[in-house]
């Protein structure tokens, strides 16, 4: 036993003598009693068992301290090193994510920059195309209105023939009435060569 006192160990010392000598060990048995009781106190505060106690501590401390490294401080290590992996293949998935939605958002861009241009090379054609047909429509329409003025100034020319040899008709047959009206005879022929130098 680790915490051992003077008076049980007086206690439990055999007894040599005999029986006219019990009074006289029970009394000093007493006594020692109670002096090891009165003056030893509490048996840890006592410092005839500091040797003892720190025997004791520096074998606890040293049992805790290879419960530490051999179990605790493995499973810590572990932990971390399990969680250090883990933070580290997250690193590596984010960077990989990062690098697929940067290469996304440049492949958009191209797309982007390749629709406006062709969205800009439809638009020049639709112009050319449109101007194309407004050219050709303009110069069909001039056509056709040059054509009918050709015919309409055929036209007023065939008219003012007729009207003009009608006019003539009529002058040479007025002249000739007037002649004979005032002459009483008159030659239609003289008449009609008279009134068309008369037009000339």
């Amino acid at each position: 036993m680790m915490f051992v006192t003077p008076g049980y160990a007086q206690e439990s010392a055999p007894a040599t003598g005999g029986a006219p000598n019990d009074a006289a060990h029970g009394d000093a048995h007493t006594e020692v009693a109670a002096d090891g009781h009165g003056s030893a106190g509490f048996p840890p505060f006592d410092p005839t068992y500091f040797p003892s106690q720190l025997l004791w501590l520096a074998i606890t401390f040293g049992l805790f301290y290879i419960f530490l490294k051999r179990v605790v401080l493995p499973r810590i290590g572990g932990i971390l090193e399990v969680r250090r992996d883990r933070i580290a293949q997250d690193l590596d998935q984010a960077a990989r994510l990062k690098e697929e939605a940067d290469a996304a958002v440049a492949a958009y861009q191209q797309e982007l920059a390749e629709a406006k241009a062709r969205a800009n090379q439809i638009g020049q054609a639709a112009r050319d195309s449109a101007k194309t047909e407004a050219e050709t429509e303009r110069k069909r329409i001039e056509a056709d209105l040059e054509k009918k003025l050709s015919d309409a100034e055929a036209r007023i020319a065939t008219i003012r023939d007729g009207a003009m040899r009608d006019i003539g008709s009529i002058a040479t047959d007025t002249a000739t009435a007037i002649v004979q009206e005032l002459l009483g005879s008159s030659d239609k022929t003289a008449v009609a060569a008279a009134v068309k130098s008369a037009q000339k």
